[in-house]
């Protein structure tokens, strides 16, 4: 079952015996922000800086991506040019080139 639906259903049944919906929603959502308190808490996210620091690593982790796509890149031209280089000497040698420097 679904944590929505049981909390829908836990709300119906105590809007039944007599509840407040008003109620048990400000209880819902006191208990959720206290259960988001707990979590940013034990993650260490409940401090001033927090914000800023996760900006900071969003910013280090997309350099990285960065710096790791160009260096993908400078690989392959660099074994393009290589596989070139190879593929003119070796033309060069079938036409003949090392008899001319003699």
């Amino acid at each position: 079952m679904i944590r929505e639906d049981m909390l829908a259903r836990l709300i119906a049944q105590e809007v039944g015996s007599g509840s407040d919906l008003v109620t048990l929603r400000a209880i819902v959502e006191e208990a959720s922000e206290l259960g988001s308190a707990r979590t940013l808490d034990r993650l260490g996210l409940n401090e001033a800086g927090a914000k800023e620091d996760l900006s900071e690593l969003r910013e280090l982790l997309r350099a990285w991506r960065d710096a790791k796509e160009s260096a993908w890149k400078a690989v392959i031209e660099w074994v393009v040019r290589g596989v070139l280089a190879l593929l003119l000497v070796g033309i060069a040698m079938r036409s003949g080139v090392t008899e001319l420097l003699r």
